[in-house]
């Protein structure tokens, strides 16, 4: 879904307010930068009411609560502009089966591709396996969903505006959401995919995760079993790292974060209540109600970039080009489209505020958001493009990028959206616990390697894992293909290298670069991950935590290295060193001892043979020659 942004367009199927699922709508989400189009929504009296009823039970419930009830804390991985998406691991099944799910706030239902599925695309992780987990059961067919052609299993389906779907059954199951969490694993509803098309079928990702409004969505789930409060929060990271944090269930909001209300009755989708933008300090002119059209004003996070209504863009567009009008204006990326595009602002992200305007969205209640560059620009080749386009109706939507490095809390109770200005980043490595082992291993996908790592285990509570028996990692080394943004520039493999210690959390010294080949734009890079200096091992702890990094594509570098594709890995095993490599240090420094003494002495009875010869040759002055001594005498 790189640079996808699938928008909605929905039709709700007539359901009984009574009843235990409330199952589907047609969710649309939009390709490319085309007209947004949202769902339909039913919006009966008898609707209203059921929702009135469900917000008024969550908020006794919410009373009820004990201050240290549990919350998920789930690490975000892939990048926003290069992946066009967010993915969190879910674990789902007994023993659990891993998966790499897109946080996707528009939409209710959580789902993955099913192993009888009989159109699905490859993914990131193996399809899940329904008769390889002992706590699967179906959701049986029942008046209150649309069952399967032999009227056992409830069904589900989902169409998307540019033609894209998925469908399966529904099944109930044990879901885990990692060690870093705090919340044990819970039975949910899911989605098991029989048929995917378009870019769900084509996406690396395995499925999505639906954090909207519905009885099917994963946050109603835990909320209703009242295991959760009823808030979720989401960190994405910045423009020149990906990756971020998210969190199911309450936090304490940091004391400067603003919040907005947001109204549960208007729309299905998560709104905010925006009146107005300013551009470098000065308001745009804009009708008063321009960002409460239809919808409203609408947060996404299955969105990458944002879409307002034809005048407020135009005023947008418009009040950013006068500020940087000193910056070179050039082509964007698409030739279908008359992207927004500078030149000539430099490579430094961190200088970007410096060229380009501050930006602020100002909401009804007078808070202000403050938008960086970041938040409303993407690059590409170079440039800078404006990642805010026109809607071809009156809903405002805001997706990812305008939030990047920004913590968002849903706080469904409360009816309010925070927004809080961070390192997302940076704040992953807060949020997760201390020592904390890491997320449930599978089996080692690697060509070259016979090690195996034991079978998955249950993410919640359990003890590290540990290879089996006395098996140790010697090193671990992994082949990298990169495709170079600018073929003008070669890949700094020193900073490289140090970015993957951050990511692997190993010791710089650690990480040698073994080889590199490159052809054009593209180059493939051996790396190897050696024991620290003071050992000559890898614990498996560590291993298992580098492998799993590996295998799971989890690390993120910034965009200037362009895209990269982790190729192979493999595990080398500790070699026996035999009695002469165990010694050999010993042996090395004796021989060196007894050569430099051998030759001491050498030396020095060389020197005192030569004194000897030097005394010996010695005569006294006058003293007759051998040649005089025969000579006759002369009479």
């Amino acid at each position: 879904m790189a640079r996808t942004w699938l928008h909605r367009t929905s039709s709700l199927l007539i359901v009984c307010s009574v009843l235990w699922f409330h199952l589907a709508t047609v969710d649309a989400k939009h390709h490319h930068r085309r007209p947004m189009v949202l769902p339909l929504h039913l919006s009966s009296r008898n609707h209203s009411l059921h929702r009135h009823v469900d917000n008024l039970r969550r908020h006794l419930q919410q009373s009820e609560f004990s201050p240290s009830i549990p919350n998920a804390r789930m690490r975000l991985y892939d990048d926003l502009l290069s992946n066009g998406y967010y993915t969190t691991r879910l674990w789902i099944g007994t023993p659990p089966q891993e998966f790499a799910l897109i946080v996707d706030t528009g939409s209710t239902v959580t789902y993955v591709p099913c192993s009888s599925c009989a159109q699905c695309g490859k993914h990131q992780d193996p399809r899940f396996q329904p008769d390889l987990s002992s706590t699967y059961q179906p959701v049986k067919c029942n008046p209150s969903c649309n069952c399967d052609d032999e009227q056992k299993q409830c069904t589900y389906d989902r169409r998307y505006a540019e033609m894209s779907s998925s469908s399966g059954v529904l099944g109930e199951d044990v879901v885990s959401f990692g060690n870093e969490s705090e919340l044990v694993p819970q039975r949910a509803v899911f989605g098991c995919e029989n048929m995917e098309t378009g870019d769900l079928y084509s996406q690396r990702a395995d499925g999505i995760m639906g954090l909207g409004r519905g009885r099917l969505s994963i946050v109603d789930q835990l909320v209703d079993k009242s295991v959760i409060g009823d808030s979720f929060s989401l960190c994405y990271g910045g423009m020149d790292v990906g990756g971020g944090a998210m969190v199911l269930g309450n936090i304490t909001p940091p004391p400067d974060m603003v919040f907005s209300h947001s109204d549960p009755f208007r729309s299905p989708y998560y709104n905010i209540e925006l009146k107005e933008m300013h551009v470098a300090g000065k308001p745009l002119k804009l009708h008063p109600g321009i960002f409460d059209g239809r919808h409203g004003t609408v947060l996404d996070s299955g969105t990458t970039y944002a879409y307002l209504p034809k005048a407020a863009f135009v005023a947008f567009r418009d009040a950013i080009i006068r500020e940087v009008h000193f910056l070179k204006r050039v082509h964007g990326p698409d030739p279908n489209y008359d992207d927004i595009c500078f030149s000539s602002a430099g490579r430094d992200f961190s200088q970007l505020a410096k060229i380009f305007p501050e930006v602020e969205m100002v909401f009804n209640n007078g808070k202000k958001l403050l938008l960086s560059p970041e938040n409303y620009l993407f690059q590409v080749s170079g440039a800078y493009c404006l990642g805010i386009f026109q809607n071809a109706e009156a809903t405002t939507l805001l997706g990812g990028i305008v939030v990047r490095n920004t913590l968002v809390t849903y706080d469904r109770g409360n009816d309010r959206i925070g927004f809080w200005k961070t390192n997302c980043s940076e704040l992953w490595r807060r949020v997760q616990f201390p020592g904390a082992p890491a997320p449930a291993p599978l089996v080692s996908q690697s060509k070259d390697t016979n090690m195996e790592i034991p079978p998955a285990l249950a993410p919640s509570g359990l003890p590290p894992n540990v290879l089996p028996g006395s098996f140790r990692i010697g090193f671990i080394t992994f082949d990298m293909s990169i495709s170079a943004n600018d073929s003008n520039l070669k890949p700094n493999f020193k900073e490289l290298a140090d970015l993957i210690s951050q990511e692997l959390e190993v010791d710089k010294s650690q990480v040698h670069l073994l080889n590199v080949t490159s052809k054009g734009n593209d180059f493939l890079v051996r790396w190897g991950i050696f024991p620290a200096a003071s050992a000559n091992y890898i614990s498996n702890t560590t291993a298992l935590s580098i492998i799993l990094r590996l295998r799971d594509h989890r690390m993120q570098f910034p965009e200037r290295f362009g895209n990269y594709k982790l190729v192979e890995w493999n595990a080398e095993p500790q070699r026996k060193m035999t009695w002469w490599q165990h010694h050999f240090l010993a042996l090395a420094l004796g021989f060196v001892t007894t050569l430099i003494l051998g030759l001491s002495a050498i030396g020095i009875w060389l020197v005192h043979r030569r004194r000897q010869q030097a005394i010996s040759a010695y005569e006294p002055v006058g003293a007759p020659t051998p040649e005089q001594e025969l000579q006759p005498l002369q009479s």
